[in-house]
């Protein structure tokens, strides 16, 4: 009877520690950090725009997965027992999900190294896979650690519409990480849009441009406009993917942008 008693009392601890086993991500950048997490068959479905090779490193796994549009309808027909989301998922989405009484476990916006360590591990906890998440941290700092030292060149980003990155970004974090000393840092940007005009006067020695739309369009003139040519500046493109989200592919971008 002692036996049979503490025999049932490992498979009610088990049962207790075990993690959920329908998953519904519904925010790109969840999506990618379940897919390096989750177990096999543990992640049902993630958002559409994971499987957009433009803006996801892993495509071709959410592909196999199947994807969501993020209604929360279609969420609740999935019979989850876990929605991860993003702080700006579909409020309405994750209210109605929330009132249907299906588990949402939201997971912060990453800016810095630290947010991604932290994500990590929140990940691990959110599916029950610790131990996975610990794997992914000890590599990332192994990465981490590997990565060469650059020269502080003057460095900006620059999109569509002028738009240049701000101090507290993950790619400014990405260019700090690499060597490069950050214009915003300079001149006090805090993000956003930054005139043409403002960013030949500080004569940057690195302008980083990200992915081009597959038509020409009026928001990315400014890229070709002759001023910025003639700039002595080194122009780098870093695919908009590479750092949309915090994850620990984020070294194989900073090592790019070493110099």
């Amino acid at each position: 009877m002692v036996r049979l008693i503490a025999a049932l009392a490992l498979c009610l601890a088990g049962a207790a520690s075990a993690g959920p086993s329908r998953v519904v991500s519904i925010n790109l950048c969840t999506d990618q950090l379940a897919m390096l997490v989750a177990g096999p068959g543990q992640l049902v479905s993630v958002s559409w725009l994971a499987a957009d090779p433009a803006l996801s490193l892993m495509a071709e796994e959410a592909g196999q997965i199947g994807v969501n549009h993020g209604g929360a309808e279609e969420i609740y027909l999935m019979r989850p027992d876990l929605v991860l989301a993003g702080p700006y998922a579909a409020h309405a989405t994750v209210e109605m999900l929330t009132r249907l009484g299906v588990q949402v476990r939201t997971i912060p916006a990453a800016n810095t190294i630290a947010d991604i360590r932290r994500n990590i591990t929140l990940m691990g906890d959110a599916l029950g896979r610790e131990a996975r998440a610990e794997e992914i941290l000890s590599a990332f700092d192994a990465d981490l650690a590997a990565l060469p030292e650059g020269r502080p060149l003057l460095a900006t980003t620059y999109a569509a519409n002028g738009l240049a990155n701000g101090r507290d970004t993950l790619s400014a974090e990405a260019m700090r990480r690499a060597g490069l000393f950050l214009l915003a840092d300079r001149i006090g940007h805090s993000g956003g849009k930054m005139a043409l005009e403002e960013l030949v006067m500080a004569g940057p020695e690195l302008v980083v441009t990200g992915s081009r739309y597959a038509t020409p369009s009026r928001a990315e003139a400014v890229l070709d406009h002759p001023a910025l040519s003639a700039l002595q500046a080194e122009r780098l493109s870093v695919a908009d993917r590479g750092w949309i989200c915090g994850l620990p592919a984020l070294t194989g971008t900073i090592r790019s942008l070493v110099r």
